[in-house]
């Protein structure tokens, strides 16, 4: 085991691009040391690996499958040989829904693909690391489980309903273990993020989110970026914001105020 670091430590599950590679640069920028657990190894990956450590901390990636929970225990292990603790995890790792469907089309296969990553592999390898930082003798003092939903918890869609569904399960998961690991001093916090632009987003046509853009429905009038998520997590991580838990931080550019 490598001797435990005196500096924070960051796990961000899916940090390889978007969001969560964004989340693990702007903790870079707090002092976190990373570990980046992701299903890909590639060049992509090398290159936040690299962005990260130019920004003079530690970088290690774990390559892992979240929705296979035979890995959970692996991973932690890992984790901590490397730095002896975890005082931050970002559940960014998730799945969209593809192909987009109308939820009386939704097949096992396409509900499945959804939840098995997003609310059951995320809650059982949450579950995993919060046994361990319950177990850390010399905590920091400030520990997180942050989580990233989406604006999809709070938001019908009838052609992505299981993606819906799924995060409205990871709202709710957000919530619980605020209430079981406050007593322990670890908060929780759930991230919902509304129109962001990332290789997820991209994947799709946007001109119907680019259209309620330029009509002030979101009253910024712009796409979020991955970075506007990512200091937000590095903000709640860096115990900036000490007083709370359990509750969404909606980062929508005014969407869902605009709607209520």
């Amino acid at each position: 085991m490598n001797t435990p670091s005196k500096a924070p430590v960051a796990l961000v599950t899916g940090g390889r691009q978007g969001i969560g590679r964004a989340a693990a640069l702007a903790l870079a920028r707090q002092g976190f040391h990373l570990v980046i657990a992701d299903l890909h190894d590639d060049e992509r990956t090398q290159a936040t690996l690299a962005d990260i450590r130019a920004l003079g901390v530690c970088a290690d990636f774990v390559r892992t499958d979240i929705a296979d929970l035979a890995t959970h225990a692996r991973l932690v292990e890992e984790v901590w040989s490397l730095h002896g603790h975890v005082d931050c995890l970002v559940d960014n790792a998730g799945v969209a829904a593809r192909p987009l469907r109308d939820v009386l089309d939704i097949t096992p296969e396409d509900f499945d693909g959804n939840f098995d990553v997003n609310i059951r592999g995320t809650f059982f390898l949450t579950q995993a690391v919060a046994r361990r930082m319950l177990e850390d003798r010399a905590p920091q003092p400030y520990r997180s489980v942050i989580v990233i939903s989406s604006m999809a918890a709070h938001y019908a869609r009838l052609n992505r309903s299981q993606y819906c569904m799924s995060k409205a399960a990871v709202a709710m998961m957000a919530k619980i273990l605020a209430l079981r690991l406050a007593p322990h001093g670890i908060h929780v916090h759930d991230i919902r993020p509304g129109f962001i632009r990332t290789e997820m987003t991209g994947s799709l046509d946007t001109s119907a989110q680019d259209a309620r853009i330029a009509s002030g429905e979101v009253p910024l009038r712009r796409w979020g970026e991955a970075a506007d998520v990512g200091q937000l997590v590095a903000t709640l991580a860096a115990g900036l914001v000490p007083y709370v838990t359990g509750e969404p931080f909606v980062i929508d550019g005014g969407l869902r105020a605009n709607s209520a």
